[in-house]
């Protein structure tokens, strides 16, 4: 941003002075902040560091030892350089003590062997001081501006390095906390050589503050982050290690920094807000609470077309409503929703990875529905085996240790033809899943038949006839265990008659002593009247049994 003393010593008003340079030669690149006229010893207490110092020495100490101390103190405040006008004070050449001083420290001292107003230097150097803060101004503007306009986009990482690259001229690299690159943009470099070892490289590199410069490596970089949670380092490499970067390299840097964080915010953002306009829409299907017509509008704005196309419902769930065993798995009122939550992201991820197209959201605490929208009916089996086999590998993938306890069950219902009919198959997939979550068999997907009886007590199970069946069969029993809550023989009959009637196995799935299992029977025959030898008799508790848990299923 500043101009240099050697750009400063180019200047015509200075060339007009007739410049030779004494000391000093490796301080040339030195950046001139402002120039400051002195004809005092003691001026150093007035500088900030930065400044060019003109003087023609009148005021300047008469001894050696002062003329050390008068370079050595402008050398510690960090002033650019020191340029003596010869003619008043010194005739031929500034004094050699003094030359040497300047030397020792690299402090650039400069004669003027012909008189030059000093005013006219300072206008012209101040005028490129000026110019220059305007083009950084300029370039700060054109910055926050691009950058806005990629937050306002939603630009992927690798296109916002790609901008910050071409507007800093410099290699650039996203890194994640395990300095693992995620993006880069080597701006004309080798790519190679700027990854190589890259791990390892990073590593090295540790700048004091969130956004700083390494000099011992030529990085400068800042934190990636957003609402308390940082998640990376963006690194530019200054070419000039020597000196340090401008400002306007901090403010590129800082604002990549932030438009990346902002970006990932929107797009996680952005994924919440989708997911729940899934929900909303297959809500609205299930509970007719908005007009088909704007479901279809809404969904296509989502890219989801479910108008002229083949649609079937399907519900995945876990086999058991319980959240899996685990420390804390008891107590953790936020076990079940995270659960739901982890299932709802599968189910979406194997709908991408069986690159299908469907509505997919939370239907109820428990499980998670799709409605999947197919171009053709013939498709309807084949898609369902991708996604069923795309659903196992995302969970698999995700915790593959996972115990039964925490298996799935995916169904499907009747696929339909048009959005209308669409609440059908949904509706019938959740029943389905329902019937299905304590069937033994571990197939890829239920379908109705698969199911048989219980799906078919579930379909019923808001018809009155079906409850009152019920309530004949087992309203007796079920009133016994509301007055002995701690014995529910129900529990004691659904083991007898889900064993074959076979009483030594239903004794061990009650986890009861044969003596004790067969005096529960004898008072369960007593309690419904009811021979519990009878093939006939047992077959239509059963039934009963199945429809109590369709009927008392949520």
């Amino acid at each position: 941003m500043f101009p240099t003393v050697r750009e400063v010593l180019d200047l015509v008003p200075m060339r007009h002075g007739a410049p030779r340079l004494v000391a000093g030669n490796a301080g040339l690149d030195r950046p001139v902040r402002w120039v400051h006229i002195a004809e005092v010893p003691d001026i150093a207490t007035l500088l900030g560091g930065g400044e060019l110092v003109l003087t023609t020495g009148i005021g300047l100490p008469a001894d050696d030892a002062g003329l050390r101390e008068f370079i050595g103190t402008l050398a510690d405040v960090g002033a650019s350089g020191l340029v003596v006008e010869l003619g008043r004070r010194y005739l031929s050449g500034v004094p050699r003590v003094m030359a040497a001083a300047a030397e020792r420290r690299g402090l650039p001292l400069v004669e003027l062997r012909r008189g030059t107003p000093f005013v006219r230097i300072t206008e012209a150097v101040h005028g490129l001081i000026v110019d220059a803060q305007l083009t950084e101004l300029r370039a700060t503007e054109e910055i926050h501006q691009r950058f806005t306009d990629l937050s306002v986009e939603g630009a992927e990482p690798a296109e916002v390095l790609r901008q910050a690259a071409e507007l800093a001229g410099c290699p650039m690299v996203l890194e994640n906390l395990s300095r693992q690159v995620l993006a880069y943009d080597p701006a004309g470099e080798n790519a190679e050589l700027l990854l190589d070892g890259w791990e390892q490289h990073s590593r090295q590199i540790r700048p004091a503050g969130r956004t700083a410069y390494d000099p011992g490596s030529g990085w400068l970089v800042t934190t990636v982050g957003a609402r308390g949670q940082d998640w990376g380092r963006l690194l530019l490499r200054w070419p000039a290690a020597e000196s340090t970067p401008p400002t306007r390299l901090t403010i590129l840097i800082e604002r990549a920094a932030s438009t990346l964080a902002l970006g990932r915010l929107i797009r996680r953002d952005a994924e919440g807000l989708e997911r729940q306009i899934h929900r909303t829409l297959l809500t609205a299907l299930i509970d007719h609470s908005r007009p088909v017509d704007e479901v279809a509008l809404r969904a296509k704005a989502l890219g989801v077309v479910l108008d002229r196309r083949h649609l079937v419902g399907v519900v995945v769930r876990h086999r058991g409503d319980e959240p899996a065993a685990g420390p804390g798995a008891d107590t953790d009122p936020e076990a079940g929703p995270a659960r739901l939550r982890d299932l709802a992201e599968a189910v979406g991820q194997a709908v991408r990875d069986a690159k299908l197209t469907a509505l997919t959201s939370a239907v109820d605490d428990h499980a998670v529905g799709a409605l999947l929208a197919l171009p053709d009916a013939a498709d309807e089996e084949k898609a369902l085996a991708a996604f069923a086999t795309a659903l196992r590998r995302v969970r698999l993938d995700a915790a593959p240790s996972r115990p039964p306890a925490t298996r799935t069950v995916v169904a499907a219902g009747s696929g339909v033809g048009s959005l209308r009919e669409a609440r059908r198959s949904l509706v019938e997939a959740r029943q389905i899943a329902e019937a299905a979550r304590r069937d033994p068999r571990d197939l890829p997907c239920y379908r109705l038949p698969h199911v048989g009886l219980a799906g078919l007590l579930h379909l019923l199970r808001d018809e009155p006839r079906l409850q009152t069946f019920v309530e004949r069969e087992l309203g007796s029993l079920l009133a016994y265990d509301a007055q002995h809550p701690r014995e529910q023989l129900l529990g004691t009959l659904r083991a007898y008659l889900e064993q074959g009637r076979n009483k030594s196995a239903g004794a061990a799935a009650a986890h009861l002593s044969r003596p004790a299992f067969y005096e529960r029977l004898a008072r369960i025959g007593r309690i419904l009247d009811a021979d519990l030898d009878s093939v006939d008799r047992c077959l239509s508790l059963h039934v009963a049994l199945l429809a109590l848990d369709a009927i008392r299923t949520p």
